[in-house]
């Protein structure tokens, strides 16, 4: 049975406080849409927020980091977290390349703006840098996170169809056709891919490199 090192201190305060980012956008998230798009009721506050990967992502990392700040294993499983941190990494990517400016926030809008798609894009990479347990990735790893993407797209588009308002300007088929959204979906995918290799790598070699020290 494979065996994940405990986290030290330091590293469950620093996952709490990851994970307090991520909470504390989500919080102030929901407060913002309850009030606003969707005219103070619950359900359409909730359902109006799974809309967005953002959200999906930033879930994960609330969730993984509270089991990692709670010392909970299943949290510390190499490949989770290494997902999480490839999955808020590509909410970063995307905003800055894709989405930033496209609209004028200020307020509660501009906090949870900031909070989910750059603070928690930097934050949960950084503490799996410093912290997580490295060398056990397996060349095989990026294809189990792109499950999470692959769910979301279809999930996305059919919402899309059937509501007629798509999460994100490049997912619309209405404007860009099955053709432009295949071909950006591909682009986001291969993307996704080889950043996963990349944190692939990265886990390997610092793995190497602790061993030998």
């Amino acid at each position: 049975m494979t065996r994940y090192a405990p986290p030290s201190t330091t590293a469950r305060i620093a996952a709490l406080a990851v994970a307090a980012v991520a909470c504390t956008g989500l919080g102030v998230q929901f407060i913002v849409t309850f009030h606003g798009t969707a005219n103070g009721d619950v359900v359409t506050t909730l359902w109006t927020l799974l809309r967005f990967f953002t959200i999906w992502a930033n879930i994960v990392v609330a969730i993984v980091m509270s089991g990692v700040a709670l010392g909970q294993r299943w949290a510390r499983r190499p490949v989770l977290l290494g997902g999480a941190t490839l999955s808020i990494l590509l909410v970063g990517i995307v905003y800055g390349l894709l989405l930033r400016g496209m609209i004028e926030l200020s307020g509660g809008a501009l906090l949870t703006d900031t909070l989910l798609h750059k603070v928690t894009p930097i934050l949960l990479p950084l503490w799996w840098l410093v912290f997580a347990s490295k060398g056990q990735l397996n060349w095989g790893a990026p294809w189990i996170w792109m499950l999470f993407p692959l769910t979301y797209l279809p999930y996305a588009l059919l919402r899309g169809l059937v509501e007629g308002k798509y999460a994100y300007p490049f997912i619309n088929v209405t404007k860009l056709g099955w053709a432009g959204v295949s071909v950006n979906a591909a682009l986001i995918a291969l993307g996704f891919i080889v950043a996963g290799y990349g944190v692939v790598w990265v886990d390997r070699r610092l793995g190497r490199t602790r061993v030998k020290a």
